[in-house]
């Protein structure tokens, strides 16, 4: 697994430039095998400038022995930085958008090119399931991605992606990893609890024991198409757009297959006005292009949507 890493993680960060690592940490198998794999290879290219960030959201009595725990486990050589979330919010998602934007906050502040995550295969299937289940589209399903830029300085990287759960697992206890045990990770009302604990261990028993490996190989592909329509449609926005106005030329786009102009009209919208149209707006928007209206008005939310002389533009 280390001579794994050492591959995904040299092809994108170079050892003989200076790369500052922000590496996200919590106490589980997770965390604590990507600590032990990326000493080595700090050791291995003579790195220097790898740092930790714990953030914690202080829900367990035992918050603060896990965070002693972690200090001790890292030993007095590295940097750690601990964030102590005060408002107990106690929803999944929005405990994680908190994470994110510290995460990030943090590493923009402090000049660092990389935030690594121990983000697993096992991860990825889970997120995909919860998605799909919930309603997703084909962004959001492939949106747990081993690399993606935050912006031109900034990157996330999560190297541990395409390893499932049980080679950690057996990783931590090759090297007797001290495991810190998380009790909110056995709490059943937590939706993601659940996936992990009896809806995906059902399915690899009933239905297939590899499934994990199947949506992991259907998520590649999904992945490599959907970067495909990406690129073409940031590619027909740049061509469609008007070259000095807020505005999109819709004629520029008309022939193009439906999936394409849903996708050009929402990055038109969210590129100038950072919202994203729901899908009952936008088929509104192609369904009044492809009638061929000469001036219609949509209301959204604080955006009036003008369409008029083959121009789609707000006012």
């Amino acid at each position: 697994m280390q001579t794994y890493f050492n591959q995904i993680l040299s092809k994108k960060i170079n050892p003989s430039k200076t790369n500052n690592l922000l590496v996200a940490i919590s106490g589980g198998q997770d965390s604590l095998s990507l600590i032990k794999i990326l000493g080595q290879f700090e050791k291995k290219n003579n790195i220097q400038n790898i740092e930790y960030i714990y953030i914690d959201h202080q829900w367990k009595q035992k918050s603060k022995q896990q965070t002693i725990h972690l200090i001790n486990y890292l030993t007095m050589n590295k940097k750690i930085f601990i964030y102590q979330i005060e408002d107990n919010c106690f929803k999944e998602k929005i405990a994680r958008l908190n994470r994110y934007q510290i995460l990030v906050e943090h590493a923009i502040k402090n000049d660092y090119q990389f935030i690594i995550t121990g983000h697993t295969q096992t991860d990825r299937i889970e997120t995909f399931l919860y998605k799909l289940i919930r309603g997703t589209s084909l962004d959001g399903a492939t949106s747990l991605t081993l690399h993606r830029k935050i912006n031109n300085n900034l990157s996330l990287f999560r190297p541990l992606l395409y390893i499932n759960r049980y080679y950690i697992n057996w990783f931590c206890r090759k090297f007797c990893l001290p495991i810190w045990s998380d009790q909110t990770n056995h709490n059943l009302s937590i939706d993601r609890n659940r996936m992990r604990k009896e809806l995906i261990p059902y399915i690899q028993k009933y239905f297939n024991i590899k499934m994990e490996i199947h949506l992991a190989q259907f998520l590649d592909i999904c992945n490599e198409e959907n970067e495909y329509i990406k690129q073409n449609t940031i590619k027909l926005y740049i061509k469609s757009r008007h070259p000095f106005l807020i505005a999109l030329n819709y004629k520029q786009i008309q022939k193009q297959h439906t999936i394409l102009q849903k996708r050009i009209i929402q990055l038109f919208i969210f590129h100038n006005y950072n919202i994203l149209l729901t899908n009952k707006c936008i088929k509104n928007i192609i369904s009044i292009i492809d009638s061929n209206a000469i001036f219609t008005k949509l209301n959204y939310k604080n955006l009036k949507i003008m369409i008029n002389n083959c121009w789609i533009y707000i006012i």
